[in-house]
C-alpha cells in the first residue's frame, strides 16, 4: 500500500535508515532516483559507533549498584605516539551472574551462578566509543517492493583496538585490574554488530556541494526548496559520542530560521510529496 503525504515545507526525522528509505521510496518523474536524490547520495555513507563493552576485574570487591559515573575523552583526539582519534571511554551499568548467562549461554552453561555472581562482585565495566568512518559503499538501499537493504562493512577497527589498549594501560597503571582485564567478548558477546545499532548517522549528509551532498548547510535539500532533513542524517561525520544532543540543538536551529517562511510564500513550492 503507497501512502502520499504532501506539505508546504516538509520536515523529515525519520532516522538515518528510515529518512533515506523514505526519500528513495519517494521517487517521481522529476525526481527518478528519489527524492533529492539527483546526486546518487541519499543513502551512502551510512555510520554507527564502532562499540565495545569491557569488563575489569578488579582485586577489591566492586559494591557499586549504578557506575556510570565517570567519562574520559583524553583519547578523543588521539592517544601518546597515535595520531588518530581513538574515542570516548566510559562506565556501564554493572555486570551480574544473569546477565553473563544470558549473553553468552554456552560459554556459561558449565559456569556455576555462585561463580560468575563473584565474577559480577569484582567487576568495574566500561563502555568503549569509536568513531565510524563515511564510506560511500555503506548504504541504504531499498528493494522494488521498498523494503530497507543495508551494505555495511566495519571501518576503524584499528583505532578501536588502541582504545582498548589505553584502557588496559590506565588500569594496570592504578593497580586495579593487572592482569585481570577481559574483553567482555570472552564470555559475553557485548560487542555491538550492526543487528544492535542504536547510533546511526549519514545516508543524507550535508555540504556545501551539490554533487556530494544531499542538503545545504541549514539542512534544506539542494534540490527542493521546502523539504528538510533534521535527524542524524545530515551528520558528515559522526564523532565518539552520542548524537542525540546534536541532532536536537540542529533541529532547534533549523526550526528557527525566520526567513524561510517569507522566503516560501515568494516562489512557487517544489513538489515533496513523500511515500
Amino acid at each position: 500500500m503507497t501512502e502520499v503525504y504532501a506539505g508546504d515545507v516538509v520536515v523529515v526525522s525519520a532516522g538515518a535508515a528510515n529518512s533515506a528509505k523514505l526519500l528513495l521510496n519517494s521517487a517521481n518523474d522529476h525526481h527518478p532516483q528519489g527524492l533529492a536524490n539527483g546526486s546518487d547520495q541519499v543513502g551512502r555513507n551510512y555510520m554507527f559507533h564502532n562499540c565495545k563493552a569491557i569488563v575489569a576485574l578488579g582485586k577489591e570487591p566492586n559494591d557499586t549498584v549504578f557506575q556510570k559515573t565517570i567519562g574520559l575523552n583524553d583519547f578523543y583526539f588521539g592517544a601518546p605516539g597515535f595520531e588518530w582519534p581513538a574515542g570516548n571511554i566510559q562506565m556501564i551499568g554493572k555486570s551480574n551472574a544473569e546477565a553473563m548467562k544470558g549473553e553468552e549461554p554456552k560459554l556459561t552453561k558449565l559456569a556455576p551462578h555462585f561463580s560468575l555472581a563473584e565474577v559480577a562482585k569484582h567487576a568495574v565495566d566500561f563502555w568503549l566509543t569509536t568513531e565510524d568512518l563515511p564510506q560511500p559503499d555503506n548504504r541504504v538501499t531499498v528493494d522494488e517492493g521498498g523494503n530497507v537493504h543495508l551494505a555495511y562493512t566495519a571501518t576503524n577497527d584499528g583505532e578501536a583496538d588502541r582504545l582498548y589498549h589505553e584502557l588496559k594501560r590506565l588500569l594496570n597503571h592504578l593497580d586495579l585490574a593487572q592482569h585481570h582485564v577481559l574483553d567482555k567478548n570472552f564470555y559475553m558477546h557485548m560487542d555491538v554488530s550492526v543487528a544492535g545499532v542504536a547510533h546511526q548517522a549519514g545516508t543524507c549528509r550535508f555540504g556545501t556541494d551539490p554533487a556530494t551532498s544531499v542538503l545545504d548547510a541549514n539542512c534544506k535539500a539542494h534540490e527542493l526548496d521546502n523539504l528538510y532533513v533534521v535527524d542524524t542524517s545530515f551528520f558528515p561525520s559522526i564523532g565518539a559520542v552520542n548524537p542525540a544532543l546534536t541532532a536536537m540543538a540542529n533541529a532547534l536551529r533549523v526550526g528557527a530560521q525566520p526567513h524561510r517562511a517569507a522566503e516560501l510564500t515568494r516562489r512557487p513550492l517544489a513538489a515533496a510529496s513523500l511515500r
